[in-house]
């Protein structure tokens, strides 16, 4: 029986994107559904309560299920469709794409996220007025941070977590592509990083995010071209 999938999510939101990506990796067919949870829309709200996004329904016969946020929804596309892996298969292996992972959605999403996507889209979208120059400065300096370590990593590995993509590459890249679409992205800093963020930007699963567009928002000049 075919499985019936509705992904609730917003474009320019780096864990809607996240589950985006692994679901086009896994090469699952899915419905999609925009939500402006700022707006907290009604029915947003009845699928997860503290109306973020992402939300994947799937209707499978008569059960239906909503697994809310992207931990959640990248965990259960790995349980339920194991094929092409998105986990090592070592105990070793898993919890470095699970460290990297968490690091992607906390401490970037703080320090990185937290100063530039809020000034440059999150007040957009409130209303609250132009972007901070100090707050943008301060984002700045934390994602040189932040992609210094992801070169260091990348001297030794094919992806983030070994060598072969991973859930840790599909955090990252959930991330970064929106900082990319905000033209905040310091490549040729960062030989390594950029040579990464080519690879999978030039992926089958990729291509949907290139077509993303926000009224009030366009992406940067260089944001669509695989070669940057």
């Amino acid at each position: 029986m075919t499985v019936e999938r509705t992904l609730h999510h917003f474009p320019l939101d780096p864990f809607s994107r996240q589950a985006r990506l692994a679901l086009g990796e896994k090469k699952l067919s899915f419905r999609e559904q925009v939500e402006k949870y700022w707006e907290r829309p009604p029915g947003l709200q009845a699928l997860n309560p503290s109306g973020l996004t992402p939300v994947l329904v799937e209707a499978d016969g008569g059960e239906t299920i909503a697994i809310c946020e992207a931990p959640a929804v990248l965990a259960h596309i790995e349980e339920r469709y194991p094929d092409p892996p998105l986990l090592p298969a070592s105990p070793a292996g898993r919890a470095e794409v699970r460290r990297l992972a968490h690091w992607f959605d906390t401490k970037f999403h703080f320090e990185v996220n937290g100063s530039i996507l809020h000034e440059k889209m999150e007040k957009r979208l409130l209303g609250l007025g132009s972007p901070d120059p100090v707050v943008l400065r301060t984002g700045r300096e934390a994602l040189k941070v932040h992609l210094a370590y992801m070169e260091e990593l990348l001297r030794d590995r094919t992806w983030l977590a070994g060598d072969r993509l991973s859930f840790a590459d599909i955090a990252a890249a959930g991330h970064l592509s929106v900082i990319d679409y905000m033209g905040e992205g310091m490549w040729d800093a960062f030989p390594a990083v950029k040579t990464w963020y080519a690879k999978i930007k030039s992926r089958p699963s990729f291509r949907p995010l290139l077509a993303d567009r926000q009224p009030g928002l366009p992406p940067s000049a260089h944001y669509h071209d695989l070669d940057f």
